[in-house]
């Protein structure tokens, strides 16, 4: 509790914040609200008009667009990086020699500059990029990669149907086994490659454009565009890092005794992370799908970097749209797009009130 002589002082320390949340956020938002029910265009003086600027903005085919893109790139991200976060944190979580290397690698995607990393997916994507370049050498050595993955896999089934024929415990996947599996299938496929049994095969190079006007579609409706499809994997990618660090922290607050008691009911991995890690980790579960479900409903970045590389329709966004409308060239309808940042924030606001209601955070 603050002393009367302390409180001035306090307040001198918050005042940065408090100047700027009063300016940035409530003065922006009260603006934008009422930009949203006039005429203005940045040019003019604002007058009132009704909810004509909503009806403007719901009857635009742009948004509609931008709407229904962000809607599908929220639910795919937020659903990839939830569950890639998770697997990403049950694994780092072990304790072996090396791990806090591993967890400074694997976080710094998180900690790069957005554009950088936009510009670096470009660079991947382009027609003659690197994943054009590795799909060509994939049909090109897919001979000799498909006779190693045979033989693998023949040798291992061999060698685990013959150890437990000797009554021996031996899983599919032991890695004692696997890794004489993976020696002999070297052996053989450079034997094969060396006789001409097999070998690389010329192939044309695979010409794929990414950015282009490319739709994967449902019953002839358009569901996701492919560019958009390169910047959900760009931004899962970017934002798994720093969703693990959440579920990281989870995990160490999970008591041990609850994986013992596992052990002795001889319950699998699989079955000690369902039924132990996720219903022990839902309150942070509940955080990181929140916190993922807004940040993608608000993306804007990788769109505005990408900029005419890729058709208009296949990236844009509600927080691209509002941008878009807001700069445009002459007289901009700001009113429209103060519409649709209201509009926006009421989706995302009732997103939220639906998960807390239908999803509680509380662990069992």
């Amino acid at each position: 509790m603050l002393r009367r002589g302390q409180t001035p002082a306090a307040l001198l320390f918050l005042a940065p914040f408090l100047i700027t949340t009063a300016v940035f956020f409530f003065y922006a938002f009260g603006r934008a609200i009422y930009y949203s029910f006039t005429d203005f265009n940045l040019f003019n003086d604002p007058r009132l008009i009704g909810v004509k600027p909503y009806a403007d903005v719901l009857g635009d085919p742009s948004f509609r667009r931008a709407l229904a893109n962000s809607l599908v790139f929220a639910v795919i991200t937020t659903t990839l990086q939830t569950v890639g976060a998770l697997l990403m944190a049950v694994a780092l979580n072990t304790r072996i020699r090396g791990m806090g290397f591993f967890r400074s690698a694997w976080y710094m995607p998180s900690i790069t500059s957005s554009v950088v990393i936009t510009l670096i997916f470009l660079w991947l994507f382009q027609r003659r990029g690197v994943a054009n370049y590795l799909i060509t050498q994939w049909q090109a050595f897919q001979p000799l990669i498909l006779t190693f993955l045979g033989v693998l896999a023949a040798a291992q089934v061999a060698q685990v149907l013959w150890e437990r024929s000797r009554r021996l415990p031996a899983g599919w996947l032991d890695p004692a086994l696997a890794a004489t599996s993976a020696l002999l299938a070297v052996a053989v496929t450079a034997a094969l490659a060396w006789t001409g049994v097999v070998a690389a095969r010329e192939v044309p190079p695979f010409d794929y454009q990414y950015f282009a006007d490319r739709w994967i579609s449902v019953g002839g409706v358009r569901v996701l565009s492919v560019p958009m499809l390169v910047v959900i994997i760009q931004n899962t990618f970017t934002t798994i890092p720093t969703l693990m660090l959440f579920f990281l922290a989870g995990l160490q607050n999970i008591p041990g005794a609850l994986y013992e008691a596992a052990d002795i009911d001889g319950a699998t991995p699989w079955q000690k992370l369902t039924r132990v890690t996720v219903p022990m980790l839902r309150p942070v579960t509940f955080y990181v799908i929140t916190v993922g479900r807004i940040g993608t409903m608000q993306m804007f970045d990788q769109v505005a970097v990408i900029g005419s590389a890729a058709p208009g329709d296949t990236l844009i966004t509600l927080a691209y749209y509002v941008y878009s409308n807001t700069f445009k060239a002459g007289a901009a309808p700001v009113n429209m797009a103060s519409a649709g940042a209201i509009i926006l924030a009421l989706i995302i606001l009732v997103m939220v009130a639906a998960q807390r209601r239908f999803f509680p955070s509380e662990a069992p």
